[in-house]
């Protein structure tokens, strides 16, 4: 009843007020009244300290590993194109969770699951895109881990320093890097054939890979547009490389790999490739 006599009063007032039809005395017992009325209900309404000795024991038996299961079950339930969770884990945001999916892709939640977040999380005090670096990490090439049997080999000068691409014949950035890369020394290169482009970026790496000597047939073609003889032989080495670019989510042509596994996605010119290739210890 206290809180209908709260409303009706203060409706009564709010007229009575407009109309300048009550003095200020009545004006100030009444709203005295309000007031009072209002402390009582919030006093009953507080919790007891029992209460909220419990309340915080409950909070606080809420252990990450609880939340990761509302997490998944709730998203689990509510998106089926998420049955497949690959990792639930605190983001560097309080509140914010990481879900991590199909190996290295990055969304966000709340504890319980009732939000879903597709972007990127910017730390504004360090300028830095912590999702881009999480990606980064998740992707990143171990290039002792690379089959280099899979790949053939083009050896300029001492060949001291190393570099692995991905490249597609088919690439013009490819071209117009292979290009550029003839006029570094001292390099040895190791060349993924990657054709991502269209079925006949596929049939060129046939041709390339079954050439009798590689590496010519590649040059001949990406740097002196010279045409690629058919040939035929096992091709499975262009089928894992295939599988090994989607592994480390390499979506496009050149993507380079220097020794000490720093990776660029694009065409280098020549003074960029001289630059990488001396800040890397190899």
């Amino acid at each position: 009843m206290k809180f209908s006599r709260t409303l009706l009063l203060a409706a009564i007032l709010g007229v009575a007020l407009t109309a300048n039809a009550i003095d200020a005395d009545v004006r100030e017992r009444a709203l005295s009244w309000i007031s009072g009325s209002q402390t009582a209900q919030a006093a009953d309404a507080a919790p007891t300290p029992a209460l909220q000795e419990a309340s915080g024991r409950k909070k606080a038996s809420a252990s990450p590993l609880s939340q990761e299961a509302t997490i998944r079950k709730n998203l689990a339930e509510r998106i089926p194109q998420l049955q497949k969770i690959d990792e639930v884990a605190k983001s560097p945001v309080p509140g914010l969770w990481e879900i991590r999916v199909n190996g290295t892709e990055i969304l966000y939640t709340d504890a319980e699951g009732n939000f879903l977040i597709q972007g990127s999380v910017i730390d504004t005090r360090q300028r830095r895109n912590l999702t881009e670096e999480r990606i980064d990490k998740l992707s990143a090439i171990n290039v002792d881990d690379l089959s280099l049997k899979d790949a053939f080999t083009i050896v300029r000068g001492n060949g001291k320093r190393k570099l692995i691409v991905f490249e597609d014949p088919n690439c013009g950035y490819c071209k117009r890097f292979e290009r550029d890369l003839q006029k570094v020394d001292n390099v040895t290169v190791h060349m993924f054939l990657y054709p991502i482009l269209g079925p006949d970026s596929l049939e060129k790496s046939k041709a390339v890979w079954c050439a009798k000597d590689r590496g010519k047939a590649w040059q001949d073609w990406m740097v002196r547009d010279q045409p690629l003889a058919s040939a035929s032989c096992d091709i499975s080495a262009i089928s894992r490389n295939v599988e090994v670019g989607r592994k480390y989510r390499i979506t496009g042509t050149p993507t380079l790999l220097f020794a000490d596994g720093t990776r660029v996605p694009g065409a280098l010119d020549t003074k960029q490739i001289e630059k990488m290739l001396s800040d890397v210890k190899n």
